[in-house]
């Protein structure tokens, strides 16, 4: 994803359809489960995040910071913490304990965060939130935070097992021009016994294949129909269950979720946890190494209001990341990050997927893949989209603008713009996707996934997003050129989103540069760190609790390192390196500690101390 630099929320109200035969049992519960059953009970330790049973056992220093007044809104249902807000010196505070169980290895703190305010600085903190456990400062936010909607944060507060302390927060605001800090639906989730992981690192549920039906309602917003999924256990440890990520739940809530799973068959489904976005599916024998199952459901999708990677702006969808995948088992045991706008959390494994999409005539359905049209019913379209070894499919539909050529190598290239983006505008993206997917290929290996459509909306409040074969993007030399990039880093040489960010977002900015003609001179010699604890190769987790300095650190001090590292050991070695790693992971999964070990190899010079000033770890 190529950020913009100060984020607004750009989904409105979510507008979730009812689908006959879609409820799934279970209550949100876990943030990461163990690999294997041990003494901890999940647990959503935080009681009444939402304000909707009055204030108890909140304690606030005004009556009026529990509310459901006229003003601001409720993320969800009616009531909400309002902080602040006065437009003169004030401070507000939220309190309430909570008991993170000692059984327990993984604590998620999450909450719904909007910031509105009358400053007009871009450089002063005036008023500013403070989240804190016990004494512990989790993050800090500010007027220059400010959003036009609710934002998710998601803290990982995993080192407080065992505790009883006070969650607070406390807002103070200065003498004029006021600022809202407005909080709702706060979450404690825990999980995770001391059980071992398992004891190989292999990644499974490995080769999934994914065949997927739907058909859409009149607008392209609601889309119904099936799903199967047929995967390997790869490792020697048995599966006795599996995970499904339903990643746009994010988008909704868990009483009214855009991506509803009923009617399971091959398993039996368990209860929603990490906000909905996880659902276990226990499988009817544990199943062995080399051994093959199959899970299917019915699937209904609802596109909430919003020109998101998840959402339709006006007559124009955009569904990213809304069909279920199957969550990743290795060493660490499963991966039930919580999902981040901030960036990104997907962690998946290299699959095919057959993807069958019954539309109305009148919309185009750019999507993941090579797709071929054939009529359908009266008025009607069906799209099949096939791709091979791809870790997510993504699809738009619209009466999109689309005009279509071929990069110089051969590759076919597709642009879709929605309604507003001149000619001019979409012959340029054509003209950079064309160059950018050659000047990638030629570095890191040829493009292998067909056709690419790039679908440019000037509205997308993140600036792009990239899938494979399928980005989404603003118009805009850097970033489309950037989201191409991620088709090698991301797409083909895969990483963990959520806890090495820097393994897409930094290599792919970095080869930005390389195919836009900059050398990245001088870049490091800028770097300013803002605390011991930051470094380029932190978590998400961090991240979310420092989001000003994600940009900054991962995509500019990452790129700028890698910058670092090819005038270290020259440029014909660091080309080779890349080309080299890039087709040892081909497919795969790519480490920090596989990089700096490739790295390494292609040099003479003792890399230790590169690795620890630019702040590599891993």
């Amino acid at each position: 994803m190529r950020p913009t630099p100060h984020k607004a929320l750009g989904a409105g109200a979510l507008t979730v359809a009812a689908v006959a035969a879609l409820v799934l049992p279970g209550t949100p519960a876990a943030a990461r489960p163990a690999a294997a059953p041990a003494a901890c009970t999940p647990a959503q330790t935080v009681t009444n995040g939402g304000f909707e049973n009055g204030t108890s056992p909140w304690t606030a220093s005004s009556p009026t910071v529990i509310t459901n007044r006229s003003g601001q809104t409720a993320h969800g249902g009616s009531s909400y913490a309002w902080l602040d807000g006065a437009g003169s010196t004030r401070t507000d505070t939220l309190t309430q304990s909570v008991t993170i169980p000692s059984g327990c290895s993984t604590a998620t703190l999450t909450y719904w965060l909007h910031i509105d305010t009358a400053e007009t600085t871009s450089s002063t903190a005036y008023d500013k939130l403070t989240a804190k456990l016990g004494s512990t400062t989790l993050a800090t936010y500010s007027n220059l935070n400010k959003n036009s909607g609710y934002v998710q944060k998601s803290i990982d507060v995993s080192s407080f097992a065992g505790r009883t302390v006070d969650l607070s927060f406390t807002g103070t605001e200065d003498s004029s021009l006021a600022t809202s800090f407005v909080l709702d639906d706060i979450a404690l989730d825990t999980s995770g016994g001391s059980t071992p992981p398992p004891a190989d690192s292999t990644r499974t549920p490995a080769t999934p294949s994914y065949t997927v039906s739907l058909s859409s309602d009149t607008s392209g917003t609601v889309w119904n129909g099936h799903e199967s999924v047929t995967f390997t256990n790869a490792s020697a440890t048995a599966l006795s269950e599996v995970y499904l990520r339903l990643w746009d739940n994010y988008h909704g809530s868990c009483d009214a979720m855009p991506i509803k799973v009923g009617n399971v068959t091959g398993g039996t489904a368990g209860a929603l946890s990490v906000a909905c976005t996880a659902l276990k599916i226990d499988l009817p024998s544990p199943l062995a190494q080399g051994r093959s199952a199959t899970v299917g459901f019915d699937l209904g999708i609802t596109v909430p209001s919003g020109a998101d990677r998840f959402g339709h702006d006006g007559a124009f969808s955009f569904i990213g990341n809304a069909l279920p995948v199957l969550a990743v088992r290795d060493s660490a045991g499963w991966h039930l990050d919580p999902y981040t706008d901030n960036g990104e959390s997907f962690y998946s494994l290299a699959a095919d997927f057959k993807v069958t999409l019954d539309h109305p005539s009148t919309l185009l359905v750019p999507a993941t893949g090579t797709s071929t049209d054939t009529p359908g019913s009266s008025g009607r379209t069906v799209t099949t989209a096939t791709a091979t070894k791809v870790r997510d499919f993504a699809w738009a539909a619209g009466p999109f603008t689309k005009i279509s050529g071929s990069s110089a190598a051969g590759v076919p290239v597709n642009v879709y713009s929605v309604s507003g983006i001149s000619s001019s505008s979409a012959q340029s993206m054509l003209s950079t996707a064309r160059t950018a997917v050659d000047a990638h290929a030629s570095r890191f290996g040829a493009y292998p996934y067909g056709e690419l459509d790039a679908v440019i909306d000037n509205n997308y409040w993140f600036g792009g997003m990239e899938y494979p074969g399928f980005v989404l993007d603003v118009v805009s030399t850097t970033a489309l050129t950037h989201e191409i990039a991620h088709q090698w880093w991301y797409g083909i040489v895969g990483d963990d989103e959520y806890t090495s960010p820097w393994l897409d977002e930094s290599f792919t900015d970095y080869a930005t540069d390389l195919a836009l003609g900059k050398t990245g001179s001088n870049c490091w010699s800028s770097v300013s760190w803002a605390s011991s604890a930051e470094k380029i190769t932190n978590s998400m987790a961090y991240w979310d609790a420092h989001s000003s300095r994600y940009s900054t650190v991962v995509y500019g001090y990452g790129k700028c390192a890698l910058h670092d590292l090819r005038r270290l050991i020259g440029d014909t070695a660091m080309t080779k390196l890349l080309k080299d790693y890039a087709s040892a992971h081909w497919y795969g999964v790519s480490t920090t500690a596989e990089f700096k070990a490739a790295a390494q190899a292609a040099t003479s010079t003792d890399l230790t101390s590169f690795w620890s000033l630019h702040r590599i770890d891993g």
